[in-house]
């Protein structure tokens, strides 16, 4: 992770071409997300959703993944009643107007990876708006004490804390190892890209051999309540899902933070793309 770690924030200076190459992916998956929201409609299942995702972005020269697409309609984008990992994968459930949905999805273009959630719903949704709105507040405080050193787990314990403010739950805590981020890097180029469980085999050798270094060197690739987490923020790429749920309805969004190891606040960490879907949607939502 050389080139990150020294690496300056888009508004310090040009991402180099690494962060280019995560950006422009990133960029390509929020694409793909409007693209498929635009085409939802009463009666859509969440499998349909999924594929519409894949479909897409294989036309744009996606063949390999972090994770397959996955589609999210109702009370299940709160995870209501969610016990397995299993319960994650796509349905048939159908959308219907008025209710909320998520698209998740984790390509890999170029040897670049992404992961990336978009929160939307079929017509209006008061209490969707709502926790979309809220969220802004949780992307400024990760960044917040990403920038001061906090360990990890005490970041997570805060973003807890303030969603019991705003009268929420935490639903990323369903993940698993209730995980709100994840380390990603690049991953090579094959012919083949076999996946397992929804997951690329060559993303999960990548996120395995963080595990194991991090494990000898006191961090983990995974950001969680747990005291594997007890540590403050490893320099790298994260892809951040702060999730909400009210009610059976569930809002998050999913972009990557970038860590560094510059000793300058300002570039010690940045998000690596503020022109994306949700953070437009709040710059509309003060200018108006």
């Amino acid at each position: 992770m050389a080139s990150v770690t020294s690496a300056t924030s888009a508004g310090a200076g040009e991402l180099t071409a690494r962060l280019r190459g995560f950006r422009e992916v990133q960029r390509l998956a929020y694409d793909c997300a409007e693209a498929v929201a635009a085409q939802l409609k009463p009666g859509v299942t969440e499998r349909a959703a999924a594929r519409m995702q894949r479909e897409w972005l294989r036309e744009r020269g996606v063949r390999d993944w972090f994770h397959l697409p996955f589609a999210w309609f109702g009370d299940r984008t709160a995870f209501v009643n969610f016990r397995i990992p299993l319960q994650f994968f796509p349905t048939n459930r159908e959308l219907e107007p008025g209710m909320a949905f998520i698209l998740d999805m984790a390509p890999v273009h170029n040897g670049f990876t992404a992961d990336i959630g978009y929160s939307g719903c079929l017509g209006l949704n008061p209490v969707h708006d709502r926790l979309l709105a809220d969220l802004e507040a949780h992307r400024e405080l990760i960044l917040r004490e990403v920038r001061e050193r906090r360990p990890l787990r005490e970041i997570y314990e805060d973003v807890d804390r303030l969603m019991v403010r705003q009268g929420y739950a935490n639903r990323h805590r369903a993940y698993p190892f209730g995980v709100i981020a994840h380390k990603i890097d690049r991953v090579r180029q094959r012919r083949w890209s076999p996946t397992l469980f929804g997951f690329g085999t060559q993303s999960l050798k990548g996120l395995a051999s963080d595990a194991l270094h991090g494990h000898r060197d006191g961090w983990s690739p995974l950001w969680s309540p747990y005291t594997f987490s007890d540590h403050p923020p490893q320099p790298g790429l994260w892809a951040v899902e702060p999730h909400l749920g009210f009610r059976g309805t569930g809002a998050k969004f999913e972009e990557i933070l970038v860590v560094t190891d510059s000793k300058d606040p300002q570039e010690s960490a940045f998000w690596l793309d503020d022109d994306l879907p949700h953070v437009r949607r709040w710059q509309e939502e003060k200018a108006a």
